[in-house]
């Protein structure tokens, strides 16, 4: 089961360049319960990336550069299928 609401989309969040950003998102409920990834401008974000902290539903980035700056979704996947959520937008000044 994947339910197609996400208990938290992420919302929009502007930060100044070099201040830490969080992105949160609680997926919807399902089971098995789902994973949670990211995408930016559709593209997956890789948690090798040192830059990023993917931890739980949260997206975290230490220290924010204008590259930075997009369209992000967060993505619920399980066994069932996968959702996205409504996009945030990350904005670097």
């Amino acid at each position: 089961v994947l339910r197609d609401d996400f208990r938290q989309p992420p919302g929009d969040v502007v930060v100044a360049a070099g201040e830490p950003a969080v992105l949160e998102c609680v997926p919807p409920r399902g089971h098995p319960e789902p994973s949670v990834s990211w995408k930016k401008n559709g593209v997956p974000l890789s948690d090798k990336d040192e830059h990023l902290t993917i931890r739980g539903g949260k997206l975290m980035v230490a220290s924010t550069r204008k590259s930075d700056a997009g369209v992000y979704v967060c993505v619920a996947t399980n066994v069932v299928g996968e959702r996205d959520s409504e996009p945030a937008e990350l904005v670097v000044f």
